[in-house]
């Protein structure tokens, strides 16, 4: 199995780059996320538990992955399809935990634009890497993939 899902750019890239627009736009149009009275804890707390979650997740899903003698880069055969640990419940369990990520790191920041840009990254991961990673795990592994598709969800 050469092939591959013919994913170009990194998927973490997509989120780094929604973060460093929204954090662009934040710094030119502003918007805190919470009121600025309210006490810092208001949104470090929650914040600081979702990027927690968030690195869980994918740290999770890197370690089943490897376990399985596979691959994490999108770019490179899949070997194994995982379907232990994270992928019980969602099909992308590292795209979930960045976008928790990611979520966390502007409410930590305060941050409303990073949080409203994770919405097009969202977007973009589905189709620009998901789309082509589902067709090629379907060409991979047939009837196998297939009903895993049908019993795990794609987010959560």
């Amino acid at each position: 199995m050469e092939q591959t899902a013919g994913v170009r750019v990194p998927p973490p890239l997509y989120y780094l780059g929604g973060l460093a627009v929204g954090f662009a736009i934040e710094a030119v149009i502003g918007g805190p996320l919470f009121p600025r009275q309210a006490a810092p804890g208001f949104w470090l707390i929650p914040g600081t538990a979702l990027i927690t979650v968030g690195l869980m997740l994918c740290a999770s899903a890197i370690v089943m992955v490897r376990r399985s003698g596979s691959s994490i880069r999108p770019d490179r055969p899949t070997t194994a399809l995982v379907v232990r640990g994270p992928y019980r419940w969602t099909r992308n369990p590292m795209y979930v935990g960045l976008a928790i990520l990611s979520a966390g790191i502007a409410v930590v920041a305060n941050a409303i634009w990073p949080l409203l840009m994770l919405i097009g990254v969202l977007g973009i991961v589905r189709r620009r890497v998901i789309a082509r990673e589902e067709a090629y795990l379907e060409q991979a592994f047939g009837r196998e993939y297939r009903r895993y598709r049908d019993r795990v969800p794609r987010w959560l």
